[in-house]
């Protein structure tokens, strides 16, 4: 993978790509990328004007995608994307979970009532994955990929207080929910493994890359922001570069399942697409049986192979 880039991605054409929070920063810079290599792209967004503006931008650099309208922090809007894919048949070889938000100052709630960090960053990913893993399962080679962060390394399943009711903080809140795609990562691809589907589960992460993310989470106005105007020229990458270890694990072959990749550089916060650490938290297979069956439980949703799983 040593300096792998955009041009080292191999043609997509016939292939389905769906992208997640795909309206700007690392999202849009991977529908980009896939659209470029001719992947009938999906970008899933919740704002129409935004998705609009995207597809424009896509169009103008030379390649097609289409917008689908779909908000993550609504389990009736997942479910009737997914209805509305599922209905349509195409198999899907790609899906990129990357919406997230991040580190909200003060608690708030999904439409279903999550804790919003926890409820769009996880749940709607795991339950969009299971609704739309019939349509996975029908391409040749299909791969989910998890977009987490190297905050999953501070991060804690607090399963007596998952939505934060008890306690709120936006930074554990945060890393909580990225510890979660970790664990629903490396777990989807075990029960891939045991039903022998050839669905590939994997994660990657950003680095610090120079997205909206902290705009439309802490904010300008709180500590993080102001420490980032001083160390984000030195310390920092380009959302295009952030999308690099994304789009490898997602349509790179040598890509492994189970694996977990960012940058390579000073720590994983810029450089070239790298194996990235795992924190041993995320490799507690018990937690992340545990993580599965409560967010069947909240989510209502479960995967249509269960079943089929021995363990």
């Amino acid at each position: 993978m040593k300096n792998w880039t955009t041009a080292d991605i191999k043609p997509q054409n016939g292939k389905l790509a769906i992208v997640t929070g795909a309206t700007g920063g690392i999202g849009f810079e991977c529908a980009l990328a896939l659209a470029l290599a001719g992947a009938d792209v999906i970008v899933v967004g919740r704002n129409p004007e935004k998705g609009r503006i995207a597809l424009s931008r896509i169009k103008d650099a030379g390649a097609q995608a289409r917008f689908e309208l779909v908000d993550l922090a609504s389990l009736a809007s997942v479910s009737d994307f997914a209805s509305r894919m599922v209905k349509d048949g195409s198999p899907v070889d790609v899906l990129i979970n990357n919406a997230a938000v991040m580190s909200l100052p003060e608690r708030e709630t999904t439409a279903d009532g999550f804790e919003l960090q926890f409820g769009t960053n996880h749940l709607s990913h795991f339950a969009l994955t299971a609704r739309l893993l019939p349509l996975l399962l029908k391409a040749r080679n299909p791969v989910v990929t998890q977009v987490s962060s190297g905050a999953h390394r501070r991060g804690k399943m607090s399963f007596d207080d998952l939505q934060g009711e008890k306690q709120y903080g936006p930074w554990a809140a945060y890393s909580q929910s990225k510890l979660a795609n970790i664990l629903f990562a490396l777990e989807l691809d075990r029960r891939s493994n045991a039903n022998g589907w050839t669905l590939k589960s994997n994660a990657a992460h950003p680095g610090y890359s120079r997205t909206d993310i902290i705009v439309n989470g802490p904010g300008l106005d709180a500590p993080i922001s102001r420490i980032s105007m001083f160390i984000r020229p030195i310390l920092s990458q380009s959302a295009a570069e952030g999308a690099l270890p994304i789009l490898y694990a997602a349509v790179a072959p040598e890509a492994e399942r189970g694996g977990y990749y960012g940058p390579g550089g000073f720590f994983e916060l810029k450089g070239p697409v790298a194996k990235a650490i795992i924190a041993r938290q995320a490799k507690d297979e018990a937690a992340a049986k545990r993580l599965w069956m409560v967010s069947e439980s909240l989510t209502n949703v479960k995967f249509p192979a269960d079943t089929l799983v021995a363990r």
